[in-house]
């Protein structure tokens, strides 16, 4: 009898541990996992693109290289920008040929020729007016007929006239052009200047550069393809400008706020740990975040993003790689 009791309480009490130990194990494995936050590294980028048509005539750079600002890294040939140059500068030529012109006057000669016709016209002049007294002599004594007199008036008249014409002529070719002459071929000239620096404008932008310290990321055409105004030609990831993203359902956010700083791990770089400042939180478009918790008697959770600025640049890391939260 004795023996049985014994038998019975150990059975009840191994019972009793298989039970706890069930218990004990249901409740380690039912226990939630903590939830990993999981966001990744990215990385500005800048798109190198040229104001002219043209075709690429070299790529200095390869994909991977590592550019500093104001390198050079594609040239693009454009003739239509080689024609416009030359045309510019035969137009600036004429104007400055016709400005010098305008204010240097008319030349010796010219003015030298101009005296001599005036003072053709002047004897001219003077002969006539000796005939015309005498014809007005004649005439009074009533020698000559009326239509001598008139005859001889008109040829006087007409001397007095063609000298006054001659005289400014020369005045004219002494002073050379007037103001606004010379004013008018000064703006042509001035127009001429504009154009040219239009063209050298376009010039400069025939040789590309990088805007920025970094890492060619991707170029889109080769040597010898067209390319149009505008068209992007390579990529450039600006790695002094990198930042993580996260996107974080709002019931994770756990209080999470602008200016927090967290702390990541790099499972690329061996699990590095360094810290990062939120600075930008903001809701996705919903629909592609929005999820519906209304089965579990819950509510609609919106998917949030989360952009963190890490407070030391981290050597070697690189756009596209994890960053988990601690």
């Amino acid at each position: 009898m004795e023996r049985e009791k014994n038998s019975l309480a150990v059975g009840i009490i191994g019972l009793v541990a298989v039970i706890v130990v069930i218990g004990v194990a249901g409740y380690f494995v039912s226990k939630p996992k903590p939830v990993a936050v999981c966001g990744e590294a990215e990385a500005n980028e800048y798109r190198v693109s040229g104001k002219v048509p043209g075709r690429i005539e070299e790529l200095y750079v390869r994909e991977g290289d590592y550019v500093h600002k104001g390198d050079t890294v594609v040239f693009i040939h454009s003739p239509e920008v080689m024609a416009k140059l030359a045309q510019v500068n035969a137009l600036k030529a004429a104007a400055v040929a016709q400005s010098m012109k305008a204010q240097n006057g008319a030349q010796k000669e010219m003015i030298e020729g101009a005296y001599q016709m005036w003072q053709t016209a002047r004897v001219q002049e003077e002969v006539m007016r000796k005939s015309f007294e005498r014809i007005q002599r004649l005439y009074n004594e009533k020698v000559v007929t009326a239509q001598k007199y008139d005859e001889v008036k008109a040829k006087y008249d007409a001397s007095v006239a063609q000298a006054k014409a001659a005289k400014s002529q020369y005045d004219l070719a002494l002073a050379g052009a007037r103001v606004e002459d010379k004013a008018a071929a000064a703006a042509v000239v001035n127009q001429a200047e504009g154009a040219l620096m239009e063209v050298e404008g376009y010039l400069a932008e025939l040789y590309l550069v990088a805007p920025c310290d970094g890492i060619v990321s991707a170029i889109y055409p080769k040597e010898g393809e067209l390319v149009g105004q505008g068209a992007p030609i390579m990529s450039i990831m600006d790695m002094n400008d990198v930042w993580f993203t996260f996107n974080v359902r709002e019931d994770r956010l756990h209080g999470i706020k602008r200016g927090d700083v967290l702390t990541l791990a790099v499972p690329a770089l061996d699990g590095k740990t360094l810290k990062a400042k939120v600075t930008y939180m903001a809701a996705r478009e919903s629909y592609a975040t929005w999820r519906a918790t209304k089965e579990t008697g819950s509510y609609d959770a919106k998917t949030f993003e989360v952009r963190a600025v890490p407070e030391l640049r981290t050597e070697g890391l690189l756009p596209g790689m994890t960053v988990i939260v601690r």
